[in-house]
């Protein structure tokens, strides 16, 4: 199944071998929309992420002088034969963006430099050049805040126990406890006594023990560096970024610290000369906190000769966000704030205004996220991309994005080890006609429901006013399958997550991160380790613990990673194998330890699904089960949590929580990465989810799950200021026949096509 064509008009893969890749080749026409396609798993991210963006990365690195690329991670080359006429390419992913707080949707894209460039040639008064409106340049910050528009204050009251001495354990910080090094610092101080009560300190001592600066202490022979509580705190923990912080870390400083927006700029991040200077009455701090798509009007409305370039720039700019589907966002939006997918539309119109040609774009499902309509945005920006001379590569399983493919790549047919073969090769109208799973699937739609189920109670939601939502009141029913829609931006997840999660019996499984996952797998985080360890210990006659890759049986070398990581201060760290154990984690003494004839190393490599024939009966097969239910049976239970995507990671969290006695689970698009024949499986999961008693709340934008639902909530009518109103509610059904929403009108063409 190649393509007779010239040698340079196409990428050739030739004996691809990463991953699950069975030895795979084939050619890729060049500036094409090529989209990938098969089951999770099946390989789609080995060949295009693994495989061609890999090489193609490790080749422009190698252009870099030695000394440079002495700092830069050393790729490892992919597994492949040959890859030949590669270009450079660029990978828009859904990986988070930059969660430091200097780092905005604005600062982000290039917009917020450009409005800077014309406030300081345009606004008046004029106050300097454009660094003097940029709130991460000493010249154009709140000196208060320093450019970040809150300060903190910190409540002593979640440090201490005023009650109680330091002997007795008066500070409650994680790290200070009684006999800790920190502690003894304070206690050998010599500032106060370590048997006073702290409400009996005097005025100075209680001033010395918190917010004394650095002073270097004598004690006996030895001198140590003394610093108050409070100064060692935000030394410690308030200069570090939150994500970074350890979840205890995290929670304490979420109790301990108040931010309130700064006093002098109020929160506008500016000094009060980049703040007077105005462009029609408005200054740049209130542009940047307009909606995008406001934006856009206010700054057609600028006309000077000086700087027309700079606007036109500007202009395009802010419709592409528009067009994309992001014009509800503003520029001082925080990019860590943004879901994958938003980051991942911010990424990619910062490529659409690049004039580089002949470039390989590869993007991950980028249609995640997005509401049918904004789908055929999204389609068009693809299309433009392809029609400047550029190469698009595009994993996605959206039917209506596989329909505007120049080339399609299906592999399958399965996930896992029956996944990694080449199915097929060709246009879209070969791939209808093929056979293949994803051929058959595509003219497939899921039909309303002949009957629907009848709520058993309400979670009530009165006058709800987070973010864009305007006084919404709403009766969420329980017992069914509710299914919350509407166009991205709209306000579904600040209803829901706002409002509903935290609740007594509701359980949450989303895409966000898990926490520490470079060590935690799926056998760990599950809880599947334990019956694991029991069960070779008892076989053996030894202790459970060296079955542990965390514990006594970890290989000494690498502490049970696998893995050796080298940091590189400045650049990402580079991980390479641990030699003594060759990735395996544990001892060589563990590994002669067999459970019918396997050893630990083996069964953590085993996919879950091979697993659940290997363990026939108790806890572990039950385990087993639910990751095989949720569509989770390729996946190996050793394999490191941070190399699962945020589909997996929802439905692994999903899996934990079928565990526990829940009533009510909120699942956040949780058909992201899923084929669409997976998409089936979801449904029936749900449905048995429901009719084991519980109810489920799906905030979802593919019109198979709307279709199978028992109760839609639609939000809009648009997003941001145009969204945060529930413009229907109902079933299906009614939707299809009354409703003259945007999602009424794609579900009805949806299901008309069914006919």
């Amino acid at each position: 199944m190649h393509i007779a064509a010239d040698n340079h008009q196409v990428i050739q893969v030739r004996g691809a071998r990463e991953n699950n890749l069975a030895d795979i080749s084939l050619d890729i026409p060049k500036r094409r929309l090529t989209v990938f396609t098969g089951v999770s798993g099946s390989g789609k991210s080995s060949l295009v992420f693994g495989t061609i963006a890999a090489e193609s990365q490790r080749m422009i690195n190698e252009t870099y002088t030695a000394f440079v690329q002495s700092f830069m991670p050393a790729l490892g080359r992919p597994d492949v034969d040959g890859l030949h006429n590669l270009s450079a390419a660029i990978v828009v992913d859904q990986e988070r963006m930059g969660a430091g707080s200097r780092s905005t949707v604005g600062t982000a894209t290039d917009a917020y430099t450009m409005l800077r460039i014309i406030y300081s040639r345009v606004g008046t008064p004029h106050i300097g050049t454009s660094s003097a409106f940029s709130f991460n340049n000493p010249e154009g910050m709140c000196p208060r805040c320093e450019g970040v528009g809150e300060v903190s204050d910190i409540d002593v009251d979640q440090l201490v126990d005023r009650e109680l001495s330091l002997n007795e354990g008066a500070i409650t910080v994680p790290g200070f406890a009684v006999d800790s090094w920190y502690w003894q610092n304070m206690a050998n101080s010599g500032f106060y006594s370590p048997d006073t009560k702290l409400k009996d300190f005097t005025e100075q001592e209680w001033a010395d023990f918190l917010h004394k600066g650095s002073v270097k202490v004598k004690s006996g022979s030895n001198g140590f560096t003394y610093e108050g509580l409070i100064t060692k705190i935000t030394r410690l923990y308030l200069a570090k970024d939150r994500e970074s912080m350890q979840p205890h870390i995290r929670a304490f400083v979420d109790r301990a610290v108040i931010f309130t927006a700064c006093p002098d700029c109020g929160g506008a991040r500016l000094s009060a000369a980049a703040l007077s200077s105005r462009i029609h009455g408005v200054n740049i701090a209130e542009c940047a906190s307009m909606q995008i798509s406001e934006l856009a009007g206010f700054v057609r409305r600028i006309e000077d000769p000086s700087v027309a370039p700079m606007l036109a720039n500007l202009r395009g700019l802010l419709d592409s966000l528009v067009e994309i589907g992001l014009g509800y966002l503003s520029l001082d939006r925080p990019s860590g704030t943004l879901s994958g997918g938003e980051a991942q539309r911010v990424k990619m119109v910062r490529h659409l205004g690049s004039s580089l040609t002949d470039v390989t774009y590869v993007f991950d499902e980028p249609t995640t996220g997005l509401h049918p309509h904004d789908i055929q945005r999204m389609n068009d920006l693809l299309l433009r991309l392809r029609d400047k001379g550029n190469t698009v590569l595009v994993v996605e399983h959206k039917p209506e994005v596989i329909a505007i493919a120049d080339h399609v790549v299906d592999l399958g047919p399965g996930a896992g080890t029956a996944g990694g073969q080449l199915c097929y090769s060709g246009d879209v109208t070969g791939l209808r006609t093929s056979g293949t799973l994803t051929g058959r699937h595509l003219g497939h739609r899921a039909r309303l429901k002949e009957s629907v189920r009848g709520p058993r109670g309400h979670l009530s939601v009165k006058g709800a006013d987070l973010h864009n939502l305007k006084d919404v009141s709403v009766d969420v029913p329980l017992g069914v399958l509710t299914v919350v829609t509407g166009v991205a931006g709209s306000g579904k997840s600040s209803l829901i997550h706002g409002y509903l999660a935290g609740r007594e019996g509701v359980v949450v499984a989303d895409q966000s991160p898990i926490r520490g996952s470079r060590r935690s797998n799926p056998a760990t985080y599950t809880g599947l380790l334990g019956p694991i360890r029991t069960a070779f210990a008892k076989a053996n006659g030894v202790k459970a613990a060296l079955f542990s890759a965390n514990s006594e049986g970890a290989c000494p070398k690498c502490n049970g990673l696998g893995l050796v990581y080298t940091d590189l201060a400045m650049m990402a760290g580079v991980a390479t194998v641990c030699e003594e154990c060759e990735g395996r984690r544990f001892t060589t003494e563990v590994l002669t330890y067999r459970l019918r004839g396997k050893n630990i190393s083996e069964v953590l490599n085993m996919p879950v699904a091979e697993a659940h024939e290997f363990f026939a009966t108790g806890q572990a097969r039950t385990v087993l089960g639910r990751l095989a239910d949720v569509g989770l049976s390729y996946v190996r239970l050793g394999q490191p949590l941070n190399t699962l995507s945020g589909g997996e990671r929802q439905r692994l969290k999903l899996a934990i929580s079928m565990a526990e006695k829940s009533s009510t689970y909120i699942l956040d698009e949780p058909t992201t990465g899923l084929h669409m024949a997976d998409v089936d499986k979801l449904l029936a999961l749900l449905d048995r989810l429901v009719d084991d008693g519980n109810s489920v709340i799906v905030i979802e934008h593919h019109q198979a799950v709307m279709a199978h639902a028992d109760w839609l909530i639609d939000i809009g009518p648009g997003g941001g200021h145009s969204g945060g109103q529930v413009v229907f509610e109902g079933t299906p059904a009614a939707l299809v026949a009354d409703g003259d929403t945007l999602t009424a009108r794609h579900l009805r063409e949806y299901v008309g096509s069914n006919a």
